[in-house]
């Protein structure tokens, strides 16, 4: 009998432990392939245009949006559905814009953004001084 409890025992805790892995192995491959798409062509096009939408001059010399960069420890599944990411402005994390990226029949597109407060006042102030 007591035999027979540990055999069980021993089978039940292998299938967790299989089943443990098989998910952790799919959650990082689904974690691969969102950071891919963030850093794809198609990805920057995107957040260019958005950018270029705050900022008509952004990533010239003339605009407010001088750079951005894509804060990696932000990209994230949204519950939802899409890719919630992070672009720091300037290289100033204070300033930064929020957006999630959703893919609708194999295009991608921006959705919600949110800025931060200095970021918004920096747009308020460079269109008031135009």
């Amino acid at each position: 009998m007591k035999k027979k409890l540990i055999i069980t025992l021993g089978v039940v805790v292998t299938i967790i432990l299989v089943l443990g892995v098989k998910f952790y192995m799919d959650e990082k491959k689904l974690d691969e392939e969102m950071i891919k798409e963030v850093y794809s062509d198609e990805a920057k096009e995107v957040f260019e245009e958005r950018l270029k939408n705050l900022d008509p001059k952004a990533l010239t010399n003339e605009g407010v949006i001088q750079s951005y960069e894509i804060d990696k420890e932000s990209i994230e599944r949204n519950p939802m559905g899409g890719i919630n990411v992070t672009l720091i402005i300037n290289g100033n994390s204070e300033l930064y814009v929020k957006y999630t990226l959703n893919n609708f029949n194999g295009e991608l597109s921006g959705g919600a953004s949110v800025t931060s407060e200095k970021f918004t006042k920096l747009l308020g102030d460079w269109e008031e001084n135009k």
